[in-house]
């Protein structure tokens, strides 16, 4: 791979022996186009020309090959990670993480280890870990002899340790997939803590370059120490073990024992200033011991000195000839001349630390948004392309919308709708009405169901279906017992086998139960499912059988139909009192009639209303009001922000609620209505006998078309079921008869007995098979189960 290659190269300039700095190595990707995949997903799920953002696609993609094309640490390939990152950043405003664009990372200390996953967000974490490292690498290449130098150093290392903090706070948490070690929260917390470690050393070599006060350079010390020590506990975290590079936890132990005996040096010259000559030598006693731990730790263990670079080597030991020269020489002074007593290392005060190195990631990474348009990030890319979370937000509204709509409003309405048929059928109506109505002929409805039951092919074809469901349950059930049949026929002749067979070779051949239980098991588990639909065929069964002459009516000729129906023609009703309670009863059931036509329009036009609900431009307002209240253009919008305005959108359905409101007030004094007419309407039919048994006829007719079509869905849905168990239980049927066969042949073998030649019959002695032996009747040519298989030689 061309760009590991180039990374093993670049980290060969990390590796510095000639300094005592340690830099950050590249993390390495694979290439990959964003092109193809945001042009699709803009063209599916924004509904726009991918072609108006043309321009944006081809720029993203050169974004990403500048910036990992060159593994160099200079200010123009740090210029490039920076861009990426600021529009990676802007672009998750736009696109959801998870759009299908693959990216492969490589771990940036263990390279053959690598992470894959479809995530803008990991994309940008990558990226920004490379920006860290560029700054660190940046930092180590700066010479420690000059101030300048020196401040430049100071200013990268604090934005590398800044990087990594920003990346460890927040970035990484935002990755949806198991990142490279490189990226944990210890690593990244052992590569800040190291930055500053560097960056307050360039504050101790500045210092004594200026040759400020000992006591200051002691507690500039004293805080690179600290920092040190910091680093070796993150470092040596058990999750790093196989991350942190070769000699790095050795490089960063000498480094805190050194800074040790730098300030404590330096505090006893400080001590030598101002008189204090007895501490001055415990001072001096106390840093030879620190230099005594780091020639203790390299001359026990032959890895140090091969590990640490020349530098840090050189570095110890020009102090450690610096410590031993002026303790000697302290010695001597305070021994011969001052005799102060020397305090306890124990004893002395702490050094109290002193510290500038502070994580200050750059303002353009922090806020990259503040920078979009200007020469750092360039141009925004897809300004125009409406941001994801708001195509979220109106998927959310359209969900929100279609619960109250569908869920609450119509239902509501619908729910008043039946209750109303509930209440008419209670009373017989408009049946009743019909039979006086219409004194001959049928009511349309019983005209469409009996012409469809015809088609069916009336009772007859009712008939064949059940029959048919009926046999298709026997057949399961014959199914089933042929699979169990063969299972115990097996375990059967199993146990003959056992009985028969006394050596090792029995001991070898696996009971019969054992391997049977998934079979016995789906045995079971159809047989339920048999037995439960044959209850549902007795169900349907009966209902056919009570129904049974009405059904034969229904698929009869229409003049048969009418002949069976009582007609009233022979005796109306003439009586005016009488009609006129029909009369009134009948504007009752049309302004029923008119009301279930007026939901119906009502319904239609909340369903229109609610299509034509599009909030999006609702919501472009809202985010522009956001957008002119926010100091960036990174617009992290939460949908939460919206929930004001869906409350608004939504509210223009609340006078829907008040019209269900009327709607149910009105219905209620309407049935009371209705009630009323109807009680009279009995009262005054009382006495036409011909004209109730009409009236009964007629919603019997009714009645049984409600059923037969329901036992017509209920066989076809029946068959349709039987024909797909049909075919699992022969599959079932199948595998037993295999597994039974190939145990018959294993036991053939077992007890030697070729396919060709007579088995020897387990369950006969030797005298029983001499016996049987001698000529006899011939057999009786019916085939018993119970007995095993016999194969006899042509």
């Amino acid at each position: 791979m061309f760009l590991f290659r180039q990374q093993a190269a670049a980290t060969d300039g990390v590796s510095n022996d000639s300094s005592s700095i340690l830099a950050v190595r590249f993390k390495t990707t694979e290439k990959t186009v964003y092109k193809q995949a945001l042009a699709e997903y803009i063209a599916s799920s924004y509904a726009e020309p991918p072609e108006a953002y043309r321009d944006d696609l081809r720029v993203l993609d050169e974004l990403r090959e500048a910036a990992t094309a060159s593994f160099d640490a200079n200010s123009n390939v740090l210029k490039r990670n920076i861009r990426y990152f600021g529009q990676l950043s802007f672009i998750l405003s736009k696109f959801p993480a998870d759009v299908n664009i693959p990216f492969v990372w490589h771990n940036a200390f263990v390279p053959d280890v690598n992470a894959s996953c479809q995530d803008l967000y990991f994309e940008r974490a990558a990226v920004l870990f490379n920006i860290g490292a560029i700054y660190s690498q940046l930092g180590s290449r700066e010479g420690q002899s000059d101030n300048d130098s020196l401040n430049r150093a100071f200013s990268y290392f604090q934005q590398a340790a800044g990087v990594f903090g920003h990346l460890q706070q927040k970035i990484v948490g935002e990755c949806r997939t198991q990142l490279t070690t490189d990226m944990s929260a210890y690593m990244l917390t052992m590569l800040e803590n190291l930055m500053l470690c560097q960056a307050q050393e360039c504050v101790w070599h500045r210092s004594v370059l200026s040759q400020m006060k000992d006591e200051n350079i002691a507690r500039i010390a004293t805080c690179v120490a600290d920092l040190y020590e910091s680093t070796v506990q993150s470092a040596s975290h058990g999750s790093l073990a196989n991350t942190v590079p070769q000699g790095w936890i050795e490089h960063l132990k000498v480094k805190h024992l050194y800074f040790r005996a730098e300030a404590q040096m330096r505090k006893s010259m400080d001590c030598l200033a101002t008189s204090q000559y007895g501490e001055e030598v415990a001072r001096l006693q106390a840093a030879q011991e620190y230099c005594s731990q780091i020639s203790e730790l390299v001359a026990n263990d032959q890895r140090w000195s091969k590990q640490l670079r020349a530098a840090v080597l050189e570095m110890v030991k020009a102090q450690s000839e610096l410590v031993n020269s002026n303790c000697s020489r302290a010695e001597h002074d305070n021994d011969v001349i001052y005799l102060e007593p020397v305090p306890a290392a124990t004893s002395l005060p702490n050094i109290s630390p002193y510290k500038l190195a502070q994580s200050k990631a750059p303002e353009v990474i922090l806020n990259p948004g503040k920078f979009l348009g200007s020469e750092d990030l360039g141009p925004p890319l897809f300004k125009g392309l409406v941001p994801f979370v708001i195509h979220q937000a109106a998927s959310l509204y359209e969900d929100r919308k279609e619960q109250l709509v569908n869920k609450d409003l119509v239902s509501a309405i619908d729910e008043l709708t039946a209750d109303c048929e509930s209440v008419l059928n209670s009373l017989n109506l408009p049946h009743a009405l019909e039979a006086i109505q219409k004194p001959i002929g049928l009511p349309p409805s019983i005209l469409v169901g009996a012409d469809e039951i015809r088609s069916e092919g009336g009772f007859i074809g009712i008939k064949r279906l059940l029959e048919a469901a009926i046999a298709s349950n026997a057949k399961a059930t014959e199914q089933l017992d042929a699979a169990e049949s063969a299972l115990n026929e097996e375990a059967r002749e199993d146990q003959r086998v056992r009985q028969s067979v006394r050596d090792e070779r029995r001991s070898s051949r696996v009971e019969s139960s054992e391997l049977t239980n998934k079979f016995r098991a789906e045995i079971a588990k159809y047989r339920d499912v048999v037995q439960r639909a044959r209850e549902s065929d007795a169900t349907i069964k009966g209902q056919v059988d009570t129904w049974a002459k009405f059904f034969a009516l229904l698929g009869s000729p229409r003049d048969e139909i009418e002949r069976q129906v009582p007609s009233t023609t022979a005796n109306p009703i003439t009586d005016p009192h009488h009609s006129q309670i029909v009369g009134r009863l009948q504007q009752y059931m049309d302004e029923i009639s008119l009301m279930k036509r007026e939901r119906i329009k009502s319904v239609e036009k909340l369903k229109r209303i609610a299509s034509e609900d599009d909030i999006t431009p609702a919501l472009n307002e809202e985010m522009q009001r956001l957008a002119a209240q926010s100091a960036t253009p990174i617009l992290q919008f939460e949908l939460h922000q919206f929930e004001d305005l869906f409350a608004q959108q939504l509210d223009k359905y609340m006078t829907w609620r008040k019209y269900i409101e009327e709607e149910k007030e009105a219905q209620a004094e309407l049935l009371d209505s209705v009630r009323e007419a109807n009680q009279a309407f009995l009262v005054a039919r009382s006495n036409h006998p011909l004209l109730q048994q009409r009236e009964k006829a007629l919603s019997n007719l009714e009645t049984a078309i409600k059923r037969y079509r329901e036992a017509s869905f209920n066989l076809h849905d029946g068959a349709r079921f039987y024909t797909s168990l049909e075919a699992e239980l022969l599959k079932l049927k199948n595998g037993c008869a295999d597994f039974a066969m190939a145990r018959h042949l294993d036991a053939l073998e077992l007890m030697g007995v070729s396919q060709g030649e007579t088995p020897v019959d387990l369950a006969e002695t030797p005298e029983q098979t001499n016996a049987t032996s001698q000529p006899s009747a011939p057999p009786n040519l019916v085939w018993d189960p119970t007995m095993p298989l016999k194969y006899r030689t042509p």
